[in-house]
């Protein structure tokens, strides 16, 4: 396995060994050994799963009292994913990183609580999975609008997108609950 830090060295992009033959290919996808001696030891007590089609942005969205770290796959299609730093102790708070990342390449995105996740489905079909360290609490749902200038995301595609009206209606950076 190989862990490369992005340009928010929080965020990390996880290459995987995969083995191909004639009959397909096999990969480990988490082992909690591997993942601890590359820097990332939590204990994830949720997966994910969403089916996604082209076009589909979902996003920027967050938990503050129950904060949850991701490790995002994709096992079909491919999709632009980003994070955006609200760590106000952070060197990089405010800043944001994306990155694609495709059922091809097998790899991973890690990211830290204290971070917004969102994605734009570039493929027809997206099926996106994702591990989270804490559960899924609905009365702690927060979020920041995809196209927040303050934050200023630059996604690959900007017309003809499909957003929920809740996404549609989420607050600025500005108005944001944010962590220490």
């Amino acid at each position: 396995m190989d862990v490369e830090p992005l340009a928010i060295p929080d965020v990390k992009r996880i290459r995987l060994r995969r083995f191909n033959d004639a009959r397909g290919f096999f990969q480990q996808t988490y082992n909690s050994e591997e993942y601890a001696a590359a820097g990332i030891s939590i204990r994830f007590v949720q997966d994910n799963w969403s089916r996604t089609r082209r076009g589909v942005l979902r996003g920027l969205h967050y938990q503050y009292e129950y904060p949850q770290e991701k490790l995002v796959a994709v096992l079909r299609g491919e999709i632009f994913d980003v994070a955006v730093d609200l760590r106000r102790s952070s060197p990089t708070f405010g800043r944001w990183v994306g990155t694609v990342i495709n059922a091809e390449s097998g790899e991973q995105l890690y990211i830290p609580a204290g971070f917004a996740h969102g994605f734009l489905a570039l493929s027809e079909t997206v099926d996106l999975v994702y591990k989270c360290s804490d559960f899924y609490a609905p009365g702690d749902e927060c979020g920041i609008r995809w196209n927040d200038p303050t934050i200023g995301v630059e996604w690959p595609v900007t017309t003809a997108l499909i957003i929920s009206e809740k996404d549609e209606t989420l607050g600025t950076f500005v108005d944001a609950k944010l962590f220490e």
